[in-house]
């Protein structure tokens, strides 16, 4: 598979309610994960929490999708527009919009900062 056929299947993945199991499967031990104007996360075990965190914070999913997927397949680059529409606990509906960059490194995602509002 190259990187952008990986990174689909990623995102497939978390459209269809199976975000832990793309994380397990395509993460990196020690990626390293980043909103912009936060602190990076490292490792696998503390994005997996942050995941957790926020799944638990959702009450209801109305929609997500992949609107671009653009790949350097020569430096394991991929860059993912993507925007996810939840309502949270708290009754606030929320439609994300956010460009995600990741490397890779073989199978997994080694690092991944995101650009959002």
């Amino acid at each position: 598979m190259t990187y952008k056929q990986k990174a689909q299947a990623l995102y497939d993945m978390i459209n269809q309610g199976q975000l832990m199991e793309g994380f397990e499967k395509y993460y990196h031990e020690n990626v390293v994960m980043q909103e912009l104007g936060e602190e990076p996360r490292v490792g696998k075990d503390a994005n997996r929490e942050y995941e957790l965190k926020f799944l638990s914070m959702v009450k209801e999913v109305h929609g997500g999708g992949v609107d671009a997927i653009l790949s350097d397949e020569e430096t394991g680059t991929v860059m993912v527009e993507s925007w996810m529409d939840v309502t949270f606990q708290d009754g606030n509906r929320v439609h994300f919009a956010q460009v995600a960059v990741q490397k890779w490194d073989g199978d997994r995602i080694v690092s991944e900062k995101f650009y959002h509002k």
